[in-house]
């Protein structure tokens, strides 16, 4: 991985702000794109935020991308751009909390802080058959403690690479290596047959469905978008207008247009495209959705505070997946079909 033995803390906390809820193979193209195109932490800084989330898009949880836009700023600004070298002071930093700062002062400054991951929670637990769950706050603090106890002083980046990178790939979460593994003799959960019961995790997270309806709006061939904000997912990120329901609809052209003329005020249309229903699974949410396309003769007073753009402006525009998705497997329809669906 490029980031292995990387002492720069700007690259080392660009790794491991992307690998927060990103799985290492999809964190390592990701890795690559940001760093050649923001190579150093005063290009970050004095990037544009669209062009920064732009090179992020797709990756999900763009609160880690605005917090990044955030303290880049603020430490090329308020600390003459230099990064933080305590682990104190690393916690101060919008973003970074006890384990990227723990990452940071390990990797580039040798510190003896241990980097605790679900990897060294996973190892922890099943090596000294802990039941504690990891999720808790009790549990935290005890194999935090633990960690920083087993861990050598000298040596720490090391220790921290090695115990996560064994967790990686040997004391794995569904069918661990453990025949092999050079700890079988001193593990806990393997002699007591808990290998499939450590770590233990006391909460279940709540899965919620959500259903969008996406209304992409053309005038002549520009089309109308605007930013997302509130505290939601893909806050920052570009989108059609969006009508969220409790239930997938099924959207026809007469009810369509009787909904446009109620709702928006929109009076003259013609219905382009209705799509097929499209998903997405992120971690906590399931998404549903239809994208209806649809010919407008001018702007009406209801979107007036869309942004018009061009195709080729278009591009330059971070949208979340859902909506590239559609935009990828239907630019025929959007751009060239002109009749309206009967």
């Amino acid at each position: 991985m490029p980031w292995k033995g990387e002492k720069d803390p700007y690259k080392i906390w660009i790794s491991e702000i992307i690998l927060q809820q990103t799985r290492v193979m999809q964190g390592f193209a990701y890795y690559n794109n940001f760093i050649e195109a923001f190579p150093t932490l005063n290009d970050l800084s004095s990037a544009a935020d669209e062009a920064v989330f732009k090179v992020w898009e797709g990756l999900g949880y763009y609160s880690r991308c605005k917090n990044l836009l955030f303290t880049a700023r603020h430490i090329q600004n308020n600390l003459n751009g230099k990064f933080p070298e305590t682990y104190e002071n690393l916690l101060k930093l919008k973003g970074v909390g006890p384990y990227t700062a723990a990452a940071i002062s390990s990797f580039a400054y040798g510190l003896p802080h241990a980097v605790v991951d679900g990897n060294v929670f996973r190892v922890l637990a099943r090596f000294f058959g802990e039941a504690i769950p990891i999720d808790s706050v009790k549990g935290r603090e005890f194999f935090t403690a633990l960690a920083n106890e087993l861990l050598p002083k000298k040596s720490s980046a090391d220790f921290n690479q090695a115990i996560m990178d064994f967790g990686a790939t040997v004391c794995k979460p569904q069918l661990p290596e453990c025949r092999e593994c050079i700890l079988q003799k001193c593990c806990l959960a393997y002699n007591s047959g808990l290998v499939s019961t450590l770590p233990v995790k006391e909460k279940r997270m709540v899965k919620r469905n959500r259903f969008f309806t996406y209304f992409v709006f053309k005038v002549g061939e520009d089309l109308l978008i605007r930013k997302r904000v509130g505290k939601d997912i893909w806050e920052n990120l570009f989108e059609f207008y969006l009508f969220e329901s409790n239930k997938e609809l099924s959207w026809k052209q007469k009810e369509t247009k009787k909904w446009l003329n109620e709702q928006l005020g929109i009076t003259d249309s013609s219905i382009i495209n209705i799509s097929t229903c499209y998903k997405q699974q992120l971690t906590h949410q399931t998404l549903s959705g239809k994208f209806v396309t649809v010919q407008l003769q001018s702007v009406p007073v209801t979107l007036q505070s869309f942004q018009r753009l061009t195709k080729k402006e278009l591009s330059l525009i971070p949208f979340p997946k859902f909506i590239n998705q559609y935009l990828q497997e239907n630019a025929n329809i959007i751009y060239e079909r002109k009749e309206a669906i009967i």
